[in-house]
Formats: structure tokens, C-alpha cells, sequence
């Protein structure tokens, strides 16, 4: 059984000290949305957090 699908948005996250890199991919890993950064903190937190739901709905991941 695969466990990502086409309905699984992936998020791939470069960890650093203070800022962080994520970006989002599909199942096939095509880009979905290219590099941005987090910062290491709670508000940087809840923007990806964010970032992800609007994501899923946009792309249509579940």
C-alpha cells in the first residue's frame, strides 16, 4: 500500500538554527510551490501551518 498518493501534498523542510526552507511537491514531485522561508518561532509556526492548509485546498490534497 503506497502512502503517498496523489491526493498527499508533501512538504519537504530544510532545518537551520533560526530559518528554515520549506517547499511543497506532489506525489510525482513536481513543484507545487517553490522555496520559502520559516522562522523559528511560534508565529513562523502557524504561517506554515497556514501555508499548508491553503495549500491542500488549492491543490486539492487532502
Amino acid at each position: 500500500m503506497d502512502q503517498v498518493t496523489e491526493q498527499t501534498l508533501v512538504v519537504g523542510i530544510d532545518i537551520a538554527k533560526r530559518t528554515h526552507y520549506a517547499c511543497f511537491v506532489d506525489d510525482r514531485g513536481r513543484v507545487l510551490r517553490k522555496s520559502f522561508p520559516i522562522f523559528q518561532s511560534k508565529e513562523g509556526f502557524q504561517q506554515l501551518y497556514k501555508a499548508i492548509q491553503e495549500a491542500m485546498q488549492a491543490f486539492g490534497k487532502s
